[in-house]
């Protein structure tokens, strides 16, 4: 949301100067449309300063203001008294915005209207604890005072108000302060559909338990016999003998009679880890493998190495083109040649040149690309020269930026420390936090898997999926996907501008309903 804000300012500054031109000719001091449209959005700013505000209240600003700003597409009605503040530049539908806003809407929406007395569903929470990323179609809010209600918001969201007791203790340590079950008595009350409909995130929140304490404090005390059961045969089945026998034992002696149950429909063990980002990348790798492998049908090349990088260098210009085209920019033949050949200069006529900064980045990350190539070729393992390599690749991409002086040596290196966002995409990215550890589990998978082919459909995935860098992420994944697919005999692999829309859903249904097929599919069809 910081890129609206700076919107602001700026439109704030362009509506004050064209009045500061034609002041002096005005007779009568009523004041123009757009010193009207710059007094709205400088209320507007006056309610975000020293405020993460992206959601507004009918009572944050006048109605007048309100009017304008939802006039001029600074402001999107969610419901009634409620509004999520938007770039104007966006089209028609861009819900880019909204899905950004989401979860700070249900926090003040939830907290106005019930005070302390909230708090998500079970299996919200563990979503949320376990570090799902998709915006859920609808939120199940629980309040005593709920009334049972389902209240549209922008399409195809929604929120249900139900009327229902809260847990014994509500946890807010979250990054969005939502009211949630705590992880012990989430896991305990989650129904078996959760287990069958999102096994993922069950694996994963069960995978987070250290030790039995919580989760026996609550049953013990409560008596829950048959949820007990299905707790039990649920570490069981990921491989925690430990806990399952600890939880079981103790049941045992305090009188209660408890009949074990598997709740999952197939046993996998899995990796412990305090991160439920790096368990949720395995499991996700785990899940997706087979069919990863099963359905990619590209055949190999059988071209010698020198043939390979011989290949590589006569397809630069189409694969240049269609990787950038892709990510908006306008791309020419002009403007390939022109890098390629050294005739760009990034002090003189093309500084301010966004295109021509990204095609001259492009080509300086293509040659670090071929020289790990030549290294996969010559037999240094794939995942290794990756983990090695894949921040050079970056940083030569937008080298050029900081050659013109347009960003900071320092905006280049290392991963993100700020949110990003997907347009349209009801995938969030993983926050900052977390980019170190699924990073690490990354490079980990990748080492880990034997097929060229599902390191290439699963890296290239999982790596925009994580979203480690605040640009690039599109080129860097197609390129990571592409020295996995030569570690195996693959051609290079172009993905036509043409089918960017093809591209963009299948990677959107894979992140948001963890269906690799369409994904694997459309690769196979290039």
């Amino acid at each position: 949301m910081q890129n609206i804000r700076v919107l602001q300012n700026h439109y704030i500054r362009v509506l004050q100067k064209q009045n500061n031109r034609v002041i002096h000719k005005r007779i009568k001091t009523m004041a123009t449309i757009a010193e009207l449209l710059a007094s709205s959005l400088d209320a507007l700013k006056q309610v975000q300063q020293g405020n993460d505000f992206t959601i507004i209240r009918s009572s944050d600003l006048s109605r007048t203001h309100i009017k304008r700003l939802v006039d001029n597409h600074f402001l999107k009605p969610i419901i009634k008294g409620w509004y999520v503040v938007t770039d104007p530049r966006a089209m028609p539908g861009d819900s880019t915005a909204w899905y950004a806003s989401f979860w700070n809407f249900i926090t003040r929406y939830a907290n106005e209207r019930y005070g302390k007395e909230w708090c998500l569903s079970a299996e919200q929470s563990l979503s949320i604890y376990t570090g799902a990323t998709t915006i859920p179609n609808q939120v199940l809010i629980r309040a005593p005072k709920g009334n049972d209600y389902m209240v549209p918001l922008i399409p195809p969201t929604s929120i249900f108000n139900l009327g229902a007791e809260l847990p014994s203790k509500i946890d807010t340590n979250n990054p969005y302060h939502l009211n949630l079950y705590t992880l012990a008595e989430a896991i305990i009350v989650a129904t078996p559909t959760m287990y069958r409909n999102d096994a993922l995130t069950m694996r994963t929140a069960f995978a987070m338990v250290n030790d039995s304490s919580d989760i026996l404090k609550i049953l013990v005390d409560t008596g829950q016999t048959v949820r007990a059961g299905r707790v039990i045969g649920a570490f069981r089945n990921i491989g925690r003998m430990d806990i399952a026998d600890e939880i079981a034992g103790t049941m045992k002696r305090m009188g209660y009679t408890i009949y074990e149950e598997d709740p999952f429909e197939r046993v996998m063990e899995i990796h412990v880890s305090q991160s439920p980002y790096a368990v949720r990348l395995r499991l996700m790798w785990q899940n997706m493998r087979e069919d990863a492998n099963a359905n990619f049908t590209r055949l190999k090349s059988n071209l010698s190495a020198k043939e390979f990088l011989e290949r590589m260098e006569t397809r630069y210009k189409l694969d240049a083109y269609h990787s950038l085209s892709i990510e908006g920019y306008r791309v020419t033949d002009e403007l390939i040649n022109k890098v390629k050949s050294g005739a760009w200069k990034p002090d003189g006529e093309d500084m301010d040149s966004k295109n021509a900064l990204a095609a001259r980045g492009y080509w300086q990350a293509f040659q670090e690309v071929k020289k790990s190539v030549s290294d996969i070729l010559k037999g240094s393992n794939s995942a290794d020269v990756a983990e090695r390599d894949l921040s050079v690749w970056h940083s030569e991409m937008f080298m050029p930026c900081v050659t013109a002086g347009i960003i900071k040596p320092s905006d280049i290196v290392g991963y993100r420390s700020h949110q990003v966002y997907i347009r349209n995409s009801m995938h969030i990215p993983l926050n900052p936090g977390a980019l170190r550890d699924a990073m690490t589990t990354l490079f980990e998978l990748l080492k880990e898997e034997p097929e060229a082919c599902v390191r290439a459909v699963l890296g290239h995935f999982l790596f925009t999926y994580i979203h480690p860098f605040m640009d690039g992420n599109g080129r860097i994944g197609r390129f990571l996907m592409n020295v996995m697919l030569a570690s195996g005999g693959y051609d290079w692999l172009i993905i036509p501008v043409e089918r960017r829309d093809e591209y963009m859903a299948t990677l959107e249904k894979a992140s948001v309903e963890g269906n690799i097929v369409p994904f694997v599919r459309f690769l196979s069809s290039i």
